[in-house]
């Protein structure tokens, strides 16, 4: 429990951040929000405090960046914070080659930014949102916390410098519990549909796309190599429900007396499926038959990459309890409701 203690949540306006801000107001968290809506909408704030019911008067959306110390200042005094959950950045792999700078600057200039802001305001305790992309090309599957490590784009770079930054920072002075969690592939929405994923401009992951295509928005989805060793041959990844994922993060927090410095969790069902089989469970959510083209292989696309949540579950005694038709399910309920996403 919460023991009504304050949160700050960065990022707290977009997809995950939003989902895990219902979950700490229901959990009894007061949530302090630091976002600047570069990517992310108010709109989703007002919705989660519609969906908290009472306990939504607990939750303070202060409009800032991380890069900038006045902002995360004016943060950490709306009222006595306990701990952060730290979701702000940029996210998009293609973005992130073609602009290397504005994910070295947001990413890991902003948390340098808010760790010296949590220095400032002695709180020691984070939960830190990193990434599977951590893991590069996967040594194997399943991937677990002690596989090698090495990103092969900015983004994912960006995630591995700031998880070791976290571990000097934690090794420099005691007091620090840091999580670290590496999160595979969030999909699927609030099952209200009053929440859930708004990506700016054409979709970088699959289930947004699909449900454009399933809605009208988009033509068809272009499966990107059907020539992988796997049963099918279309990639594998872990799909993770988003209120599975928000559910880990209250977890990470319920359970941060348990860490020791700077420690890696995986976040994912442990289940791995194919993009065919994502469509499949699509078109039935649907009711659509969701057209496919098939095109080359994008550079860098690994053939299979699933966690393996072990930790997650004796460490922070956290499970994914969602399966992949309820993502589908959900993920169309948000998207019907919302065609345009929070803009119309």
């Amino acid at each position: 429990m919460s023991d009504d203690r304050t949160v700050l949540v960065t990022g707290g306006a977009g997809y995950i951040g939003s989902h895990t801000c219902l979950v700490l107001l229901e959990a009894g968290w007061t949530v302090v929000v630091l976002d600047n809506l570069e990517n992310a909408s108010e709109v989703a704030v007002d919705r989660v405090r519609e969906l908290a019911g009472p306990a939504g008067t607990n939750l303070t959306f202060v409009r800032g960046d991380v890069r900038h110390g006045a902002d995360l200042d004016r943060a950490f005094t709306v009222a006595p914070v306990d701990a952060v959950v730290h979701f702000a950045g940029r996210k998009a792999v293609g973005e992130s080659v073609e602009h290397p700078l504005w994910y070295y600057d947001h990413n890991v200039g902003g948390t340098v930014r808010l760790l010296e802001a949590m220095q400032r305001h002695d709180v020691r305790d984070l939960v830190f949102s990193s990434s599977a992309t951590v893991y590069g090309e996967p040594e194997r599957v399943p991937l677990d916390e002690h596989c090698r490590t090495g990103a092969t784009n900015p983004y994912g770079r960006t995630k591995l410098f700031i998880e070791e930054m976290l571990r000097d920072v934690a090794a420099s002075e005691p007091g620090w519990r840091i999580a670290l969690l590496r999160y595979f592939n969030p999909v699927g929405a609030h099952p209200s549909g009053r929440i859930g994923e708004d990506p700016v401009g054409i979709p970088n992951n699959l289930m947004p796309y699909l449900m454009q295509v399933a809605v009208g928005r988009r033509e068809h989805l272009t499966v990107h190599g059907d020539d992988y060793p796997t049963p099918d041959g279309t990639p594998i990844r872990d799909y993770l429900h988003v209120v599975d994922l928000a559910e880990g993060h209250r977890a990470a927090l319920d359970r941060i007396d348990v860490l020791e410095g700077a420690v890696a969790v995986n976040l994912g069902t442990g289940v791995g499926s194919s993009v065919l089989d994502v469509v499949a469970a699509a078109r039935a959510a649907t009711g659509h038959p969701i057209p496919l083209a098939v095109g080359p292989r994008r550079p860098g696309d690994a053939a299979e990459v699933w966690a393996d949540p072990t930790v997650a579950a004796d460490l922070l005694a956290w499970r994914a309890t969602r399966t992949l038709a309820e993502m589908c399910a959900d993920h169309w309920r948000w998207q019907q409701a919302n065609p345009s996403g929070y803009r119309g």
